[in-house]
């Protein structure tokens, strides 16, 4: 009974137990690493939001008309369309540390700027500079968790994302509304300044490189494509909704046909740039089933995600009546749920896989859309913040399992190219879903208009009419989300595995631990 006793203690205490049980948490220098990053990545996505809210007064103070100051919106996103591809490269040739602290320098300097302007040049200029920092910090951050957290824990920590792209997105217009209470449009940009100074600092401190560094040339042919494919479709979508209003300066069609060319000419060059490793985009990333499905449904939210979003404040101020601050506070609950509830959703991740989050996730979005078409002028306030927060509560089931989903297919040596097509697809998706909602929003409420429907009652129209379009689109996500698979391990992969694929070696192990102690203990009885 004695040696039988042993032998169960030495089965017990076997040394995969430990290792099952060292994957549950991160070294402390990891930590740090990723929250610094996490951090930042607040700072300068909350920054993205604030100039909703700010550009009233700004145009009112630097004497310049709203066509002039949309420009300080759609160059920031111009200018992250342009570099986020790049940053695959730059991760890469840079390591973590460096892009870190180019992407805070440049964010810090950008704001600095902006805060100092002596006139709307400037400010502008300054625009450009923080876009350029906040283009590389998303995917340095993805790049980063990946390489850093096992696969068996990398659900809950990937969640934490979701806090960065909800959270901050929702508190920058009431934080920007409650700035401009009391204090001029420059302190938007003044109380982030030594935010993004400290954060610099600390990084400095810090930040150390958690991956090899590759020593491959840029390409500049490849940056110059991607500057007029990349830009020229997010311009021409951003422009399609202004085209509904009136005449643009340049057609819609002008720029989009140039993106589309330049697009075409951008894949050939890494496709062949990519046979000796020297893509500035790897685009061997999209051929792993397991990243390209994620990605497309993610892709289908994002239009959904920024068209309500853009529509919103316009049918909660213009067609309600709405003031600014009261406007920030309906889309705020929902944008903290959001944001709230990642790291919820990502320990489930880890436990079920893709599907069981996403297929209700993208069921519950579609039927916020749908609900949305039924608004109208006199609709209640709550009426619309409910809704918010339902839709809300359907993307905090979507995005964390498509990030986790669509990087874990990939290689190690793939994951910052990976992490930059997550990010240039992001922008894409923003730009159309903005596009294609404020285009049907414009059209319909000019048609009601003409009716005879005042104007109050013709953009509320419109905006109903706008989110059977986006209803529609939902419908292929939910479509796609039945194609979803947990990600298969990668070939080469390394690390611990994910549960229920990678993790199969130490859960087979556990469960013969399990049967030698039932039959030990059945020998002792």
């Amino acid at each position: 009974g004695r040696h039988r006793r042993e032998r169960r203690h030495t089965v017990t205490a076997s040394p995969t137990h430990d290792t099952s049980a060292a994957v549950d948490r991160l070294p402390r220098a990891d930590f740090l690493v990723i929250a610094l990053l996490l951090g930042s990545a607040f700072v300068v996505i909350l920054n993205e939001t604030t100039m909703s809210v700010a550009l009233a007064p700004l145009m009112a103070d630097l004497g310049i008309t709203a066509s002039t100051g949309q420009w300080l919106t759609t160059a920031f996103m111009l200018t992250m369309a342009v570099v986020i591809p790049a940053t695959g490269f730059l991760l890469q040739r840079l390591g973590t540390r460096g892009a870190y602290l180019l992407a805070m320098s440049l964010f810090s300097a950008g704001t600095l700027l902006a805060a100092l302007s002596p006139g709307f040049a400037w400010l502008l200029v300054g625009r450009v500079v923080q876009a350029s920092g906040t283009a590389i910090m998303m995917p340095l951050l993805m790049t980063t968790i990946m390489t850093l957290v096992p696969p068996a824990i990398r659900g809950k920590v990937m969640g934490n994302i979701s806090i960065v792209m909800a959270a901050a997105p929702a508190l920058g217009p009431s934080l920007s509304g409650l700035i401009l209470n009391s204090l001029s449009w420059r302190w938007v940009f003044g109380i982030v300044l030594p935010i993004g100074l400290v954060a610099l600092l600390l990084g400095f401190l810090y930040i150390r490189d958690v991956a090899d560094r590759t020593h491959s040339r840029l390409d500049p042919f490849s940056l110059v494509l991607a500057a007029f494919a990349f830009g020229g479709l997010v311009y021409g979508l951003s422009s399609i909704g202004e085209a509904a209003r009136h005449t643009p300066v340049v057609p819609p069609a002008v720029p989009l046909a140039l993106g589309v060319l330049a697009l075409a000419a951008f894949a050939w060059r890494q496709i062949v740039l990519q046979r000796e490793d020297r893509a500035l985009l790897d685009l061997r990333v999209f051929t792993h089933r397991g990243f390209s499905v994620p990605l497309g449904i993610m892709a289908v939210g994002m239009v959904a995600m920024f068209g309500s979003l853009i529509l919103l404040p316009l049918f909660l101020q213009d067609a309600m009546g709405l003031e600014p601050l009261a406007t920030g506070l309906i889309v705020l609950p929902g944008g903290l749920l959001m944001g709230l509830l990642g790291p919820t959703v990502g320990r489930l991740y880890d436990r079920v896989g893709p599907r069981p989050l996403v297929i209700p996730g993208v069921s519950v979005v579609a039927v916020a859309l749908a609900a949305f078409t039924t608004i109208h002028a006199d609709s209640s306030p709550w009426f619309v913040l409910a809704l918010h927060v339902t839709l809300s509560l359907g993307l905090a089931f979507m995005f964390t399992p498509l990030f986790t989903s669509a990087l874990s297919s990939l290689e190690p040596h793939q994951y910052s190219h990976g992490s930059a097509s997550i990010g240039t697809v992001q922008q894409l998706a923003g730009a159309a879903g903005t596009a294609m909602f404020v285009a049907v929003m414009t059209s319909r409420s000019i048609a009601y208009g003409e009716a005879g429907a005042s104007p109050r009652v013709a953009l509320a129209e419109g905006v109903g009419d706008a989110f059977v379009w986006g209803t529609a689109v939902m419908l292929v996500a939910v479509g796609l989300s039945f194609l979803l698979r947990r990600s298969a391990p990668p070939a080469h992969g390394h690390g611990p595995a994910q549960p229920g694929t990678q993790d199969a070696p130490v859960e087979d192990a556990r469960t013969a631990d399990v049967k030698v102690e039932a039959a030990l203990a059945t020998d002792d009885v």
